[in-house]
C-alpha cells in the first residue's frame, strides 16, 4: 500500500522509516513527527550516529522500540552503538544480560570466572542441570546468542582485581555491578570514578533489593552511600542467609532499565537516589544520596581485601 493510497485518518498514523520496505502504524494518539525528538541529555556514546545504520532485520526486530517517541531510530542507533560491561553473571547478571541483549545493546561485556553450581539454579535462570560445572560466561554467551545474534558478546573469564580493572572498564561506556561481594563492588566504584564511567548498582538481601546509579555526570558515588567496606560479619552473604528466587530478577530488570535510560538520555535516572524495594510487604522507597566531593577525587586503586 502506498502512502498516497491511504485515507487521511490512516495517513496520520503512518510512519515511513528509511530503508524499511513496509510502513507500519502507530496507535492513535501519536503523530509521525513525534519520532523526531531531541535528547534531554546527549547519549552516553559520542561517535556519529550516521555510522550506526540499522539493518532491515534490526528495524523489524526493534519495531516496538522505534515506535516509542522516547526511542525512535536515533535511540535504537544509540543502543546499538553502546558498549556495556556486566560484572557478574549470577542472580542479578542473568536478567540484566537477558534484557540488554534483547533490546539490542551493540556490545555486551560479560565478566565472570565462576562455574555453575546446582544451588545457583534457584535464581540464575540462564542455566540448567546440563550446565553444572561449566563456566558461566561461556554458557551465558551461548544462550544470549540464541536470543539475539545481532549483539556482539565479549566474555572475560578472569577475576577482576586492582591490576586489571582499569584496563577492562575503560573499554566500555557503562558498567553494571551485578556482583555479590563488597570488595569487587568497591573496586568497580573506584575504577569508575577514575575513568569517569557510570556504575549501575544493584544488591539483594533476603526479600529486599536496592538499585542506584553512581558516578553519573559527577554525581554521588557508591562511597557517598557506604563510605567504608563492612566486615564479613556485618554483611553476611546470600549463601549464609538466603534470598528469594524472584528478587534478583526484579532488581536486575530495574538495573537494565537504568542502563537504557542512561544511553537514551531519557527519564529520571537514579543518580543521587537509592531505590529500595521490599517484595514481601511489598513496598517501594526512594532516598536521596548526598554527594561527598572527596569521593570523586580518587586517583588510584587500593587494597580491597575484606
Amino acid at each position: 500500500m502506498s502512502e498516497a493510497g491511504l485515507t487521511a485518518k490512516q495517513n496520520r498514523w503512518l510512519v515511513i522509516i528509511k530503508g524499511c520496505r513496509k510502513p507500519f502504524f502507530l496507535c492513535p494518539g501519536y503523530r509521525r513527527d513525534y519520532l523526531l525528538f531531541s535528547y534531554l541529555y546527549p547519549p552516553i556514546t559520542s561517535l556519529s550516529m550516521e555510522k550506526e545504520e540499522l539493518t532491515h532485520q534490526e528495524l523489524r526486530r526493534y519495531n516496538r522500540h522505534i515506535m516509542l517517541p522516547e526511542v525512535g531510530i536515533d535511540g535504537q542507533k544509540a543502543l546499538k552503538k553502546a558498549r556495556v560491561l556486566v560484572v557478574g553473571a549470577g542472580g542479578l547478571g542473568c536478567p540484566v544480560l537477558q534484557y540488554l541483549a534483547a533490546i539490542g545493546i551493540g556490545t555486551l561485556g560479560i565478566i565472570d570466572f565462576d562455574k555453575v553450581d546446582e544451588e545457583n539454579l534457584q535464581r540464575q535462570v540462564l542455566y540448567g542441570l546440563q550446565d553444572l560445572g561449566k563456566l558461566k560466561s561461556i554458557i551465558v554467551k551461548t544462550r544470549l546468542q540464541h536470543f539475539n545474534p545481532l549483539v556482539n558478546y565479549e566474555i572475560i573469564n578472569i577475576r577482576m582485581d586492582r591490576n586489571n580493572a582499569l584496563n577492562i572498564i575503560q573499554q566500555y561506556d557503562i558498567v553494571v555491578d551485578a556482583t555479590d561481594n563488597y570488595p569487587t563492588r568497591y573496586l568497580i566504584n573506584d575504577a569508575c570514578v577514575i575513568l569517569k564511567k557510570p556504575m549501575v548498582y544493584g544488591s539483594i538481601y533476603t526479600f529486599e533489593g536496592q538499585v542506584s546509579v553512581f558516578n553519573y555526570r559527577e554525581g554521588p558515588t557508591y562511597r557517598c552511600l557506604f563510605p567504608k567496606m563492612p566486615g564479613k560479619r556485618e554483611a553476611p552473604a546470600a549463601s549464609e542467609i538466603g534470598v528469594i528466587g524472584v528478587l534478583p530478577g526484579i532488581i536486575g530488570t530495574f538495573q537494565a532499565n537504568e542502563v537504557i535510560k542512561i544511553i537514551l538520555g531519557k527519564g529520571g535516572i537514579l543518580s543521587g537516589k537509592l531505590l529500595v524495594i521490599n517484595i514481601l510487604e511489598p513496598s517501594f522507597y526512594r532516598f536521596t544520596i548526598t554527594k561527598n566531593q572527596k569521593n570523586l577525587s580518587i586517583t588510584e586503586l587500593s587494597d580491597y581485601s575484606q
